[in-house]
């Protein structure tokens, strides 16, 4: 079992950054892919980007390549989401999650879910 916490979340305005924390606790976290999802109101969760467990590989939905970085550090048990040039339609709830190496970008597929963290983008 793994429990993760979501922190970084704020107000920022559009072209501003953020970076997203996920510390995670329980079983070790270099087990589980990570991944970042989602929700704004009204819409799906959707994929937002997918780290490996070793950090070797990394994937992106198309609406936020180039604009956002994930990452992880598996000693300190942490997963990154730098987020840059931020655009109102970046505004949601941000969840990590980890799940095994066949999650992909499916949310259903993954096991543990932080309570997320919100992120607003004004104009």
């Amino acid at each position: 079992q793994v429990q993760l916490v979501e922190s970084g979340g704020g107000l920022v305005q559009t072209g501003g950054s953020l970076r997203l924390s996920c510390t995670a606790s329980g079983r070790p976290f270099s087990s589980y892919v990570a991944g970042w999802f989602r929700q704004a109101p009204g819409k799906e969760r959707e994929f937002v980007a997918i780290i490996s467990w070793s950090g070797m590989s990394t994937y992106y939905a198309d609406s936020v390549k180039g604009r956002f970085t994930i990452s992880r550090d598996n000693d300190k048990n942490t997963a990154s989401l730098q987020m840059n040039s931020l655009k109102p339609e970046d505004t949601a709830v941000y969840y990590c999650a980890a799940g095994p190496t066949y999650a992909g970008t499916v949310p259903k597929m993954y096991d543990y879910w932080g309570q997320g963290t919100p992120v607003t983008v004004s104009s």
